[in-house]
């Protein structure tokens, strides 16, 4: 090497800037395939059924996402990208941003075509395979306190604020607090409505109407609530397992509970065949739900399903690499799909009228110290039994505040813990049933 060749070689090149991307591509090539899909849609030729919908719904989960997750107050306090997913959606809805055939296009892709459903097979299977067993075992015992405690505090708190503000004690329990925490509105709601119309003497479809914006503004406030218990978890530190519900304590007794024992390396090892056969698991631990449903129609298939992912995970029925086919599918869905979910959030479950038409000052009030009482009451009953409390509140308390399935996924979303997805679940489902139950109760005693 002569003295030209030496000195060239010890001058540091610089280092190329790395390209921005979005949706995992460079920027100008996002765009390109962007305009593609955005000119067939004006032009009235965006395909039918899954193609047209997946294409679409990712160039608007792409781009409102990236808003949210450089927006610095919404980035830092309201949950960022997944809060203007959701709400972006939903305003290019209400606003007839798009063609009217694309909307329905994609209400059916989440409804009739069952996304929602598919996406939380993925979560609900992959989740708990990939929990540490002992973890499962010494968690699960637990969390009926937490979503009892929940419950309490945040019925007992709207009920005081209603009748110290006038608008009623028994009003604001019956009408707001208890459909807020009912599970949503197919399974809250609705059999809400039907019960209080019997039971009052009045029309079920009126007693909808006044609880259809509490459940929707409930949805939204646990939505952002969710982006602030994160940043609460980011600031004080000692009260949030960053993800993790249990607390597990020391390196000993972390090793007792053998999660060191987990291969990180082994469920790393991402493998085509792997995520095929954890796609199968899950659907089929969905079609499991769906029959003993049928045997036991109390308990909502959701529920089954969780139950029965459970019960294979305790028992260690499933090989290991079963459970890592089914883990290493959840994170396939988890990082590609979710803001394709939640455009489907946006624009087939978010009504902005709805939500809108409920803003008034008692109302806000009411809605929100349901929520409040929701957090508090989780977290709070959460640390008694050994849970973070971050963690707790968010699956016990806004998950019980939110909109069922979908609710899950916004919140979980926007807190960045879509690993508990099982517990939120468990809230949703049982925890909605459970409110059928105690609705029917304070009806006789209200009544």
């Amino acid at each position: 090497m002569n003295g030209e060749e030496l000195v060239e070689a010890t001058v540091k090149q610089p280092e190329p800037k790395p390209t921005f991307k979005i949706y995992g591509m460079p920027y100008y090539y996002f765009i390109v395939f962007s305009a593609v899909v955005l000119t067939v849609l004006y032009l009235g030729k965006l395909p039918q059924g899954m193609i047209g919908a997946f294409a679409l719904m990712i160039v608007m989960g792409a781009v409102f996402g990236l808003i949210g997750d450089y927006t610095p107050i919404i980035k830092s306090f309201l949950g960022g990208g997944a809060v203007v997913i959701i709400f972006g959606s939903a305003a290019v809805n209400t606003f007839d941003l798009f063609p009217k055939y694309a909307i329905e296009t994609m209400t059916t892709f989440m409804k009739g075509g069952g996304f929602l459903d598919f996406y939380i097979a993925a979560l609900i299977t992959g989740s708990i395979m990939g929990m540490n067993r002992e973890l499962l075992k010494r968690a699960a015992v637990r969390y009926l306190p937490v979503l009892l405690g929940g419950v309490f505090v945040s019925l007992s708190l709207c009920a005081l604020v209603g009748y110290l503000t006038g608008y009623g004690a028994k009003q604001a329990l019956l009408f707001i607090s208890v459909p807020i925490m009912g599970g949503g509105m197919g399974a809250g709601a609705v059999p809400l409505s039907k019960i209080f119309g019997e039971g009052l003497g009045v029309d079920p479809a009126s007693m909808l109407s006044i609880m259809v914006p509490a459940v929707a503004l409930g949805n939204a406030m646990a939505i952002v609530m969710g982006g602030l218990l994160d940043r609460l978890g980011k600031t004080v530190r000692s009260i949030s397992g960053q993800g993790e519900l249990m607390v597990a304590g020391s390196d000993e007794a972390r090793a007792e509970l053998g999660l060191e024992a987990e291969s990180k390396a082994e469920r790393e090892r991402f493998d085509l065949v792997q995520m095929g056969s954890g796609l199968f698991l899950a659907l089929s631990f969905f079609c499991l739900g769906a029959i003993l449903n049928l045997l036991v129609p109390a308990i909502h298939s959701y529920a089954w399903m969780i139950l029965s992912v459970a019960f294979v995970k305790i028992l260690g029925i499933l090989p290991k690499r079963f459970e890592v086919c089914a883990w290493q599918w959840f994170q396939f869905v988890m990082t590609n799909l979710t803001g394709v979910l939640l455009v489907g959030i946006g624009i087939a479950y978010t009504n902005l009228a709805e939500v809108y038409a409920a803003f008034s000052g008692s109302y806000l009030l009411l809605v929100f110290v349901t929520v409040m009482g929701a957090i508090i009451g989780a977290g709070g009953v959460g640390k008694l039994v050994g849970f973070y409390p971050v963690e707790s509140a968010i699956t016990g308390g806004l998950c019980m505040a939110n909109m069922g399935g979908t609710g899950d996924v916004a919140v979980l979303s926007a807190s960045k813990r879509m690993e508990l997805m099982p517990f939120a679940q468990i809230s949703s489902r049982i925890g909605g049933a459970f409110m059928l139950i105690l609705s029917s109760i304070l009806l006789q005693i209200l009544g």
